[in-house]
């Protein structure tokens, strides 16, 4: 996945050195979700038909024009158009002076900018990379909001001041980092469900007569674990010269819990067996017990449904893990009034996934909380209700404030890289009046011309031929 974090810029210089590498005779082989990459390609290979364990096999080969005519290609569909992310009919109606406001930002290569942001909606800062989207919401804005809102530590870069903290009562960073570095921790223990599925195994008949308390379903304490391998599911063999070695537990044979444990069952499934289920088997197992099935459905809407509830957590891939953490928070009881932070959220995720996360983050907004993306992904920008827009270069020739308004101002707008990306590869319609001094207007290399003819638009609507 090599466009993970780059800008549709700077992606069409890395597919112009893919595509030089290729014609020196090399083969170049790409795991990759991003569609300029699809079009690029010789030849494709299509994984599917659904993620997990519903997933193994090749649904789709060849060419990109073979991709499109795929049925069972759920990538195919959403290529081909038959499947797309809708620009929202009607974006939410932002209030300017319910806004956060950073003053006279000048951390690293921030030219002492002021930047707006509202609350209530799906704001999205943008930028080619480098820009200083970084600089100015993980190194000022989060520091501030831990410090201030949060009562916790913080350390921001240079600014002047931030206001209109007062509009919120919490803020959430929701990041890729993982949920847990042990295999103890899984999906079911971080979002709570785990404790619920216990508490429902304690109440059972069969536990009440044996006098089993919650503890007795878990596999980090002693009582109803298999204390030969200490809940593991396996022994680590120490080798001397060469990494450690775990190997099944004879005794419990990588099931965690000791015999008498496994006794109790729910609708015919023990702890362990229930541990086995993936998100949709649990649903369908618990579907008559409505707090379990809440954080359960939590999980399903957030695109992991595929998942084990114990699969251990140091395997969840980064975009895992963050889906995770959105789904323990749509399982709490919304205040109306949280800020959450997602830097790059649709990181190593396909379209299909991008939709259902963007239904979640819209549903969040919804709510009348504030949704913070710092985001290079087209899909997300343009079903955003307020863009801000860094740039024009990375580095020392970024750090400005380009444009800040929808997404049809932004794509208005010539000087902005985001703006010609929008205009040309999205269906958005731009906004007849530019916002903003106005500066050089920027060519963007249109990155079509390299393997197909560029992508016109008739009544705001694209169409792509293809060579």
């Amino acid at each position: 996945e090599p466009s993970i974090g780059l800008h549709p810029r700077d992606n069409t210089m890395l597919l112009e050195s893919l595509c030089d590498l290729r014609d020196q005779g090399n083969t170049v082989i790409v795991v990759e979700h991003d569609e300029e990459t699809m079009r690029a390609a010789d030849h494709i290979v299509d994984f599917g038909p659904g993620p997990g364990v519903r997933g193994g096999y090749i649904v789709a080969e060849g060419s990109y024009q073979k991709i499109l005519k795929a049925k069972e290609s759920v990538t195919g569909q959403f290529l081909a158009g038959k499947e797309k992310i809708e620009i929202p009919e009607q974006r939410r109606s932002l209030v300017k002076k319910d806004s956060i406001v950073i003053k006279g930002a000048k951390h690293h290569n921030l030219k002492d900018i002021t930047a707006r942001i509202p609350t209530k909606g799906l704001i999205c800062v943008t930028g080619v990379s480098g820009s200083g989207k970084s600089s100015l919401i993980n190194d000022i804005l989060w520091p501030v909001l831990n410090q201030n809102v949060n009562k916790g530590k913080g350390n921001p870069g240079s600014h002047q001041s931030v206001t209109g903290l007062e509009l919120i009562d919490k803020a959430i960073d929701i990041d890729q980092s993982p949920i847990g570095r042990t295999p103890r921790s899984n999906p079911a223990t971080y979002v709570k469900v785990f404790d619920l599925i216990r508490d429902l195994y304690t109440k059972l008949p069969d536990s009440r007569m044996r006098g089993y308390k919650a503890g007795r379903f878990s596999f980090n304490v002693p009582g109803g674990r298999c204390e030969a391998c200490e809940g593991h599911g396996a022994n680590k063999l120490e080798m001397d010269f060469l990494a450690d070695v775990w190997v099944p537990c004879p005794v419990c044979e990588g099931r965690r819990f000791h015999h008498e444990t496994l006794e109790i069952r729910y609708k015919g499934a023990n702890i362990a067996e229930v541990l086995e289920m993936d998100i949709q088997q649990a649903i369908e197992h618990f579907q008559n017990v409505p707090k379990i099935l809440k954080l359960l459905e939590s999980l399903h809407d957030v695109g992991l449904d595929y998942l084990k509830l114990g699969q251990p957590s140091p395997t969840l891939s980064g975009g895992e893990a963050q889906r995770v953490k959105l789904a323990r928070e749509l399982g709490k009881r919304s205040t109306g009034s949280t800020f959450y932070l997602l830097d790059e959220p649709t990181t190593g995720l396909h379209f299909a996934d991008v939709k259902l996360l963007l239904k979640v983050l819209h549903h969040l907004a919804d709510a009348g909380n504030t949704v913070l993306v710092v985001e290079h992904h087209l899909d997300v920008i343009k079903t955003a209700d307020w863009v801000i827009d860094l740039g024009p270069e990375g580095g020392e020739g970024g750090g400005t404030i380009l444009v800040e308004g929808t997404p049809e101002e932004v794509a208005a707008c010539p000087w902005s890289y985001t703006g010609l990306a929008l205009k040309e590869q999205t269906d958005l319609v731009p906004a007849k009046t530019v916002k903003g001094k106005k500066k050089q207007a920027l060519i963007l290399n249109n990155p079509h011309l390299r393997w197909q003819t560029a992508s016109t638009k008739r009544n705001g609507k694209s169409t792509a031929t293809v060579r």
